[in-house]
């Protein structure tokens, strides 16, 4: 990648953030980088976790701007140098050492309105502890309906997150596809399933007299009346993940939930240090 020349910076509010930028700083001068808070910029540097960082390449979505990731989270799944690495990681940022991945988003169209997902689309029901009845189909076809809790269309970004929470799988980046996930189903043989780019998946609102929300990436967007629907589908936009080259997603994936008690900062050093 060509050297950066510009940088955007989003920080999360935490203990250590603040000094954290105060060495960004001097590393940008050094390295001749401009920090700015535009988007016109060579690439985005994230202080934060995986809340940030999904804030982050909302922020940034379709602007062909990559998102980089310092974990000063719990998890940073989507983050790629550890914090204690901050100077050696963005230097070498800075200078062009870096990959970037294309991360497939959703559009939800509901009431007339199209919303693009970066994490995820819930259709959920309204009140705490009652269910709701969902019918859905695909391209068309219908799949029956299913009482429950809600039901997840994650994106890769957005399967590690809510979607992992509730038993569905894992898409590694760079899929163009989107896995469904029911929350808490009311059956013993409902399974996820994942969905390629091309279909649209249509969820309606069976349940009588009471409405079910749609939420984009956490947000309510919209609500669906008994017997309206929302139709969802692999959008056409992409956002941008940067990591560092040794820091894929099996490495990432196998640090956060395949290598027992060690942390995925931990693997990260461990990374850096053997390269």
């Amino acid at each position: 990648m060509p050297s950066v020349k510009r940088a955007a910076v989003i920080t999360i509010e935490r203990d250590g953030v603040e000094g954290a930028l105060e060495r960004l700083r001097a590393v940008a001068e050094r390295s001749g980088v401009e920090l700015v808070d535009e988007e016109d910029v060579d690439i985005a540097i994230v202080l934060g976790g995986d809340g940030t960082m999904l804030r982050a390449l909302g922020r940034f979505l379709g602007t062909g701007v990559p998102v980089i990731g310092v974990n000063y989270g719990r998890v940073g799944f989507l983050t790629s140098i550890p914090a204690d690495r901050l100077g050696e990681g963005i230097g070498r940022v800075f200078g062009g050492e870096y990959d970037t991945v294309a991360l497939s988003t959703l559009e939800a169209k509901v009431n007339g309105t199209t919303t693009v997902a970066v994490n995820d689309v819930v259709v959920a029901g309204g009140t705490l502890g009652r269910m709701v009845e969902i019918g859905y189909a695909i391209g068309g076809e219908d799949l029956g309906h299913q009482p429950c809790d809600g039901l997840i269309c994650a994106t890769p970004t957005g399967s590690t997150a809510y979607n992992l929470s509730n038993g569905g799988p894992v898409l590694v980046w760079g899929l163009e596809a989107m896995v469904l996930t029911f929350v808490a189903p009311h059956a013993l043989v409902i399974r996820p399933l994942v969905v390629p780019r091309g279909p649209d998946v249509t969820i309606a609102n069976l349940t009588t007299e009471r409405a079910a929300t749609v939420l984009v990436d956490g947000h309510p967007v919209g609500k669906l009346a008994s017997g309206e629907q929302v139709s969802v589908r692999v959008g056409d936009q992409h956002t941008l993940l940067a990591t560092l080259p040794e820091v894929t997603f099996f490495t990432r994936y196998a640090a956060t939930f395949g290598r027992g008690p060690a942390t995925a900062d931990e693997i990260a050093r461990q990374e850096c240090a053997d390269r």
